[in-house]
């Protein structure tokens, strides 16, 4: 089955069924105007504006996207026609344009065709862009004034940077696959570094700013032997701009350099004490985000480090009185459908008609219809069923497994306490194939093939097998007490479904490392639905030898059908040295899990009711 919403009942009306009724306002072409928008600064910005051919400066609303990844690449003499130069943004203009819409898309400083250096992830000179752009396109002829902000990973987050500037011309954002909290969901996933970061993607940000095309090769979403770099704009046909431009970005932040002082999440910069792991978080920004200002997100099971988890608190954590979740059977970004029950690679969801239904309502003034669907639509991979609810998580039933004895997961808790044991295997890694690997510019169509057999190298507790299917839609969360020959420990855990053959799946995963174990309430702008770890420079606290601790871990949203007959299995390791820095250093020590008594482990599912 696909994942497109044609005839799922999780809708009144589908975006599918929108699609089809919306008729398109323009069908002459579209013309490309390029140039320079100057920020308060008076650093420049390369900007496309992409408007109908027959009625360029008639007013209309624009649909909006700032990106660190080229707006546009420039095209090397001889190229063969119908070779796109705007590869990742080509979709937004061809698909909005039609319809009525101005597409604006923007390099951010310090990268493409505009002036500048970057000092980090979004800047706080970066979100102050973000505003004057927005407010030189509400004074131009071809704009009504209305402006609605999308994008994909940071061009996502970009728009909720924007929206939290307050400008009155934004009247809506839907930031897609995109962070909340950047450090725990990007940089360090249960306080543990995401080795993506300070490699492949730090290369391919590097390629990008300085124009480095033979390694840009090395990323297929940049690679071609027709791109030459940045598009100057119209006024710079020879490209003399664009060279002092790209000559301005070698002060850029090195992404390595960047990310690996960030060793917590209140961490400062010994440069600048002002600049925090905290300055690059869109939560951060909250405060600014007006009520009356609708939003959208959308997230897939699959999608990147955690940035699941950013979707979800993001959701709960808005002041907006209309506010729309979407959690898709994707990976980053939407490019495959990641379920094991699928049809095919390719996502077939209809989601630019979801997102113009929701930029017809609130920045062009359509009446769409959308008040009438409930504000949360999330997908069931196995079952592959489109469901609707008016909350996040939807309405479950807590549900505990308990670690017992002959590595059980029990429905009761054991009476007398035991334990298991299990030397970490540093070795281990999960493949590439995995939900990472998009976020570090890497394509995959194929996601856990490989999964089988895996968890021989973990610990593992399995459940009897299920006498009737059990959806699981929301976080699980499991309370692990161990005790390590060692100070530090970074524990993942992963959920997986073993069918009565034995074959086994992956379903999702969680990770902490044990300095980071300490908890607290979670803070306003960034709600949990389990366990909160602030993650603080001074909540470190190593272990202590020997001695039992308990480690609270929730694992990364999904919704998932285990079928009656399978069983559900909790895998314990210690590394993924595929992703995930390795601690302790030089070290494999021996872990002892604590089940039953009064130190009694455990894993807690969300069970949804089945009709």
């Amino acid at each position: 089955m696909s994942d497109s919403s044609k005839g799922s009942p999780a809708w009144t009306m589908s975006p599918a069924d929108y699609l089809a009724a919306r008729p398109r306002t323009e069908s002459v072409g579209i013309v490309t105007r390029s140039l320079y928008v100057p920020v308060r600064d008076g650093v420049r910005l390369a900007a496309d504006i992409h408007l109908p051919a027959g009625a360029a400066d008639t007013p209309r609303p624009a649909v909006v996207l700032f990106t660190p990844y080229y707006r546009r690449f420039r095209l090397n003499d001889g190229t063969p026609a119908g070779v796109e130069a705007s590869p990742s943004y080509a979709v937004y203009r061809d698909f909005f344009v039609p319809y009525g819409y101005a597409v604006v898309i923007v390099d951010v400083r310090g990268t493409g065709a505009s002036f500048g250096a970057r000092e980090g992830f979004r800047s706080p000179a970066e979100r102050l862009d973000y505003h004057d752009v927005v407010d030189w396109i509400a004074r131009q002829p071809w704009s009504d004034g209305r402006v609605g902000i999308t994008g994909i990973s940071y061009v996502g987050a970009a728009a909720d940077f924007a929206a939290s500037t307050g400008h009155p011309a934004i009247k809506a954002v839907m930031p897609t696959f995109s962070v909340w909290d950047t450090w725990g969901d990007m940089f360090y996933p249960g306080g543990l570094a995401y080795i993506g970061m300070i490699g492949g993607y730090g290369r391919m940000i590097e390629a990008l700013d300085l124009d480095r095309r033979d390694v840009l090769q090395e990323f297929p979403y940049f690679a071609g032997p027709h791109f030459a770099g940045p598009a100057p704009v119209d006024d710079d046909p020879d490209g003399a701009l664009v060279a002092v431009a790209v000559a301005e970005h070698a002060a850029n932040f090195d992404t390595t350099a960047f990310v690996t002082q960030l060793l917590a999440r209140d961490t400062a910069f010994a440069h600048d004490p002002e600049f925090r792991a905290t300055t690059v978080a869109p939560r951060t920004y909250l405060a600014g985000i007006r009520p009356d200002m609708p939003h959208y997100g959308v997230s897939g099971w699959m999608d990147g480090a955690a940035y699941t988890n950013g979707a979800a608190g993001r959701f709960a954590a808005l002041p907006c009185r209309e506010k729309h979740l979407l959690f898709g059977p994707w990976d980053h970004g939407a490019r495959t459908n990641v379920s094991p029950a699928r049809v095919g690679a390719r996502p077939r969801f209809e989601m630019h008609a979801e997102m113009l239904r929701f930029f017809d309502q609130h920045v062009a003034g359509r009446e769409t219809g959308l008040a009438a669907e409930q504000p949360v639509h999330y997908f069931t991979m196995i079952e592959e069923a489109w469901k609707a609810a008016d909350t996040w998580p939807p309405p479950a039933t807590p549900t505990t497994l308990w670690l017992a004895a002959e590595r059980a997961l029990a429905a009761t808790a054991p009476t007398m306490a035991g334990a298991d044991e299990y030397r970490t295997d540093q070795g281990i890694g999960t493949g590439g194939n995995t939900r990472y690997e998009r976020i570090a510019g890497q394509p995959v169509e194929e996601y856990y093939p490989d999964w089988h057999g895996r968890d021989a190298r973990m610990a593992i507790w399995s459940g009897a097998p299920l006498d009737r299917d059990t959806e699981v839609s929301g976080h699980a969360a499991a309370r692990i007490w161990l005790a390590s020959e060692a100070k530090d420990a970074g524990i993942i855990l992963y959920l997986e479904d073993v069918a009565p053959d034995g074959t086994t799946r992956y379903v999702t995963e969680g990770m902490l490392r044990a300095i980071f174990r300490k908890t607290a309430e979670p803070p306003a702008d960034y709600p949990h639905f389990g366990p909160w770890h602030p993650s603080g420079e001074a909540d470190a606290e190593p272990l202590v030898p020997g001695e039992p601790a308990l480690l609270e871990i929730q694992l990364m949203p999904t919704s998932w059908l285990f079928r009656a007959g399978h069983r559900i299995r909790l895998a314990l390791a210690a590394a993924d040295r595929d992703h995930l820095v390795r601690v302790p250093f030089g070290r494999s020590p021996l872990l002892t899990v604590l089940r039953g008594g009064e130190r009694a482990s455990s894993l807690t599912l969300p069970i949804v009711a089945r009709r």
